[in-house]
């Protein structure tokens, strides 16, 4: 079909029956008026984790300020219910199940996939990430993090591999202090240990009391970065994030930034300092919170700086978390069911808004549900991209008739898979979700019972027929994409 395409635009041109601008696809902004592009993700930040959201015991004003600034979404979603498969959605606009990543330390981002990096540095744009990158290894030398070996390069990409001109990663988690280090000896009075958390040291350096939290941070292939990895993580993270959009604006190009924080995934770690701003909490409390006050501070530092650049009003940020709130942390899911790791509201529900003054209104709401899968396809709209492969199947769709006012639903459905056969498809008022082994599933009306409290298949079988007819179809679709049939 492409190749009659392709053969029919070749005959008209030669004809002189089509402008050639035409058959090269939508044209893009000048770079002047393109905007800049901000991608913020948490990793397990809860949907009742922020002001924004309604908590009034965290202290998340930036966040909050920046919400009121543009678009909150109500009914934002992560791909996946743990980390790995989410942020595969973000950069490719495709559900993890079409590439291998079901879980998190499962698969990688494969050099087939087409990612926003990719297409946005074609399109002129300097392109950064920074902080998490869990899509795979990041080293063939070391041992590193969760599964990077010496010798091992059968899970390795590294992001400039993907489109990007620079990073600044860990393959995966890090404390959200002094995130190179851990004690030697944990207060298990207080019930620290190595999992939770525990109080910042207050001397990194004293080889009696620290170890190596085996983790490192990565700036190119087999490139360590060894300077600069003290304190707060966030801030760390911001210190490479902040130069690079300075020198993108130097140079007078619109800059592509993916800042994904560590906080607040365990292990959590909080100086007194902060620790005293939740004094009236229990202790597991103030390190949780303390570390999410920390990560809010850099996101204002990050919109301050946009804002003295003079970029902000033309720079689109986007934040989101990438599922649910972990299991025995404070984390609050707010009136969902279930956590990380649940395809019920509660794992995959996530506190999300997007911000861009000079096109969004302030103060605004969206109600329709989206997914971090509709990164791409709302993004690449925007910018008047064409995709490159109209073939290949995209399960995130562009939210630009949302965002704009011209749309009030959503007219696609989500779907969501999760190991153990779990997969879940949720339209504008139902939930469909599997149980057990995958053939008994329950329906919740969203609209009515946000709570997923009562399930209501049997009063609707017939709904729920034809709902899982739909998601067995796309079911199947997306393992004929894992067995390479869109490569």
């Amino acid at each position: 079909m492409k190749k009659r395409l392709e053969l029919l635009l070749y005959i008209l041109l030669s004809l002189g029956c089509l402008n050639p601008a035409l058959a090269q696809g939508p044209q893009s902004e000048p770079d002047s008026k393109r905007p800049n592009i901000v991608l913020i993700m948490c990793d397990d930040l809860g949907w009742g984790d922020v002001g924004f959201n309604g908590n009034t015991e965290v202290k998340t004003p930036n966040l909050d300020r920046l919400a009121a600034k543009g678009i909150k979404f109500n009914r934002f979603y992560s791909a996946g219910p743990v980390c790995s498969p989410t942020r595969a959605s973000c950069l490719t606009g495709r559900n993890p199940f079409r590439m291998g990543i079901y879980t998190a330390n499962t698969g990688f981002l494969k050099p087939e996939e087409i990612t926003l990096p990719e297409l946005l540095k074609k399109e002129g744009y300097a392109t950064g990430h920074f902080g998490k990158w869990h899509l795979g290894t990041l080293t063939t030398t070391l041992r590193d993090a969760n599964r990077g070996r010496p010798r091992d390069s059968s899970n390795y990409t590294i992001p400039t591999s993907h489109g990007y001109d620079t990073y600044f990663v860990t393959e995966s988690k890090v404390p959200t202090y002094d995130p190179m280090v851990k004690p030697a000896v944990f207060d298990t009075l207080r019930g620290e240990n190595l999992r939770y958390g525990w109080a910042a040291l207050e001397n990194p350096h004293d080889p009696r009391k620290v170890e190596s939290y085996g983790t490192y941070y990565w700036t190119g292939p087999e490139q360590l970065e060894l300077k600069n990895l003290e304190g707060s993580d966030s801030r760390v993270i911001m210190d490479r994030a902040l130069p690079f959009i300075e020198k993108a604006v130097e140079r007078e190009r619109p800059f592509f930034s993916v800042i994904w924080f560590h906080t607040p995934h365990l292990p959590l770690v909080a100086t007194r300092e902060y620790r005293k701003k939740y004094g009236h909490l229990p202790y597991k409390h103030q390190l949780f919170y303390a570390s999410i006050t920390r990560m809010d501070e850099q996101v204002g530092r990050l919109w301050d700086e946009l804002e003295a650049l003079g970029k902000a009003e033309n720079t689109m940020l986007w934040f989101c978390s990438d599922n649910g709130p972990e299991n025995g942390t404070p984390g609050s899911a707010g009136p969902f069911r279930a956590r990380k790791r649940s395809l019920y509201e509660g794992g995959v529900r996530v506190p999300a808004f997007a911000v861009w003054p000079a096109h969004f209104k302030p103060d605004q709401m969206v109600d329709a549900p989206s997914v971090t899968s509709d990164y791409l396809p709302t993004l690449i709209d925007y910018l008047n991209i064409l995709y490159p492969d109209g073939d290949r199947p995209l399960d995130g769709i562009s939210l630009k008739p949302i965002l704009d006012g011209k749309q009030i639903r959503r007219n696609s459905p989500i779907g969501f898979q999760a190991k153990a056969h779990k997969m879940s498809w949720v339209t504008d008022r139902y939930k469909l979700i599997s149980v057990d082994d995958g053939n008994t599933f329950e329906l919740y009306d969203l609209l009515k019972d946000r709570g997923e409290t009562t399930d209501i298949a049997s009063d609707r079988p017939k709904e729920v027929a034809r709902l899982r007819q739909r998601l067995l179809t796309w079911v199947t679709s997306c393992a004929q994409s894992d067995h390479g049939k869109d490569y």
